[in-house]
């Protein structure tokens, strides 16, 4: 069931991947002020905390990145402000520029939507982001999650920044258990596939995933109409292209029909679960 939010009393969708606390952390695909992406990777070794907002030509977003900004300069080097929305970069420097935002790291998700989705975070009827503060550590483990609930108001700093402080003292914890990687993995020509009795473990793990012909695994989603079934579409082309392993897709009226296999490999590897498991957290 898909996350609802409120924008001025009116109910909003959030979609996008289903992450837990104690979860990997995806990475993302985003922009910098000089039009060049940025990732986690950027901020290797550092705490993360990311606060994401509408708009910064909205006052409550624009405070929230000036109380951040306010509150970093009592924060470890070890620990890095991030601040994303789907503003222009060329509006972010420019208020960044005239507020003197130095603590916080502005990031732009207008090209990708990549941390919305990756994050759950892009809402459906806006095309904008939620607000919020997630926190990931140093091994990019996400240790903390917020939304508000009303996207008119603030986030709870001091709630994160408490947080924040167990983080710093407890820095290491074990990730949720999962049997496959996070990301998926170059496949090269040659690589074995998996073997029959792997797939038959990982499969049943797999709501409405069928195996055909021990070489491919399947999946119909049913959507509301067409619209919907191209907007589903959408969302899991992002994912997968970051994810370099590109599913067949099939959308008719209502319907999207995906179907899995590692060509390199001549039938079915991890990479395949992995982006059914994305696929599958995307669809609800």
């Amino acid at each position: 069931m898909p996350k609802k939010v409120m924008f001025k009393g009116s109910p909003m969708t959030l979609v996008g991947r289903s992450l837990k606390v104690g979860a990997v952390a995806p990475d993302f695909r985003v922009v910098d002020s000089g039009l060049k992406d940025a990732g986690l990777a950027d901020f290797k070794d550092k705490i993360k905390v990311i606060t994401f907002f509408l708009s910064l030509d909205t006052p409550v977003c624009d405070l929230q990145v000036k109380e951040f900004n306010k509150r970093a300069s009592t924060i470890s080097s070890d620990i890095v402000i991030v601040g994303i929305s789907k503003d222009l970069p060329f509006a972010q420097k420019r208020f960044c520029a005239e507020n003197e935002i130095k603590n916080v790291k502005v990031l732009s998700d207008y090209k990708y939507s990549s941390f919305g989705i990756n994050y759950g975070l892009l809402v459906k009827e806006l095309n904008l982001l939620a607000r919020g503060v997630l926190i990931i550590d140093k091994n990019d483990i996400l240790r903390y999650f917020k939304v508000v609930d009303e996207l008119t108001t603030p986030p709870d700093y001091d709630g994160a920044l408490k947080n924040l402080e167990d983080i710093v003292k407890n820095p290491a914890v074990s990730p949720a258990k999962s049997g496959l990687p996070s990301k998926c993995k170059p496949c090269e020509e040659g690589t074995p596939p998996m073997p029959k009795n792997t797939i038959d473990k990982l499969l049943a793990q797999y709501r409405g995933w069928q195996l055909i012909e021990d070489k491919k695994i399947v999946k119909e989603f049913k959507l509301k109409d067409f619209a919907e079934a191209k907007y589903f579409v959408d969302l899991v082309s992002v994912m997968a292209e970051e994810q370099g392993h590109h599913p067949a897709i099939l959308l008719t009226w209502g319907k999207v029909k995906i179907t899995l296999t590692t060509h390199a490999a001549g039938g079915l590897t991890e990479n395949d679960f992995i982006m059914a498991k994305i696929i599958d957290e995307i669809g609800g």
